[in-house]
């Protein structure tokens, strides 16, 4: 009989020690939810801006069978709009698609800190020489380009991490798209000539970011 009182009375140890624990556990999670939302109330962490100033054309070909090669130089404008955390780019790759499909090589930006409110201006190269593209999109690329205009997009893919006092958190993804749409109809109006043969076209265009 004491055997049994004794088994019941261990159960409902185990039982008021298992509801302790819950109990713990969801007034730590409170409390850790309570604290990451008064962190973000103090930081107000916002994603960097982005924007396409200009691009410069100095070569544009399709050729048979659905190949393109292309020299383009771009200016990005990028700015940490926090006043209390700061960025660092640890890698960025740029380069062009054209309806989802790259049509440049990748081009490295040098790593780089950007600190609160701090701007900074990229002029990379993206270029390819004979780079494939798909049949339909060799066409239209063409088609395109006999009409004038071809969109383009400038995409950046890279790695951040981000600092908050002596803080540096984990490294994430970053993603930016750019839209560029240019005029590839030669020396128009919209185009200022440079070196040249190279067109640069204004375009100021704010980018897509996700991180």
């Amino acid at each position: 009989m004491s055997d049994v009182k004794e088994c019941t009375h261990h159960k409902e140890k185990r039982r008021k020690l298992l509801r302790r624990c819950c109990a713990g556990l969801l007034i730590f999670n409170f409390i850790l939810l309570v604290l990451i939302l008064i962190i973000w109330a103090i930081l107000q962490p916002k994603k960097p801006q982005f924007i396409i100033q200009d691009a410069t054309v100095y070569a544009f070909n399709v050729s048979a069978p659905n190949f393109i090669t292309s020299s383009i130089q771009v200016t990005i404008y990028s700015r940490n709009p926090n006043d209390k955390i700061g960025v660092y780019y640890d890698k960025l790759d740029v380069f062009a698609t054209y309806r989802s499909q790259q049509i440049t090589y990748y081009t490295a930006i040098p790593s780089v800190y950007q600190g609160h409110k701090d701007v900074n201006v990229w002029s990379p190269f993206v270029s390819g020489v004979n780079v494939p593209v798909a049949p339909y999109n060799g066409a239209s690329l063409s088609q395109d380009q006999a009409a004038g205009t071809v969109g383009l997009t400038i995409k950046i893919d890279g790695r951040v991490r981000f600092k908050v006092s002596t803080y540096i958190s984990r490294r994430y993804h970053l993603h930016v798209k750019c839209p560029a749409r240019i005029d590839f109809g030669g020396r128009s109006s919209s185009g200022v000539i440079v070196g040249g043969n190279a067109v640069k076209y204004q375009l100021t265009q704010s980018c897509g970011v996700t991180v």
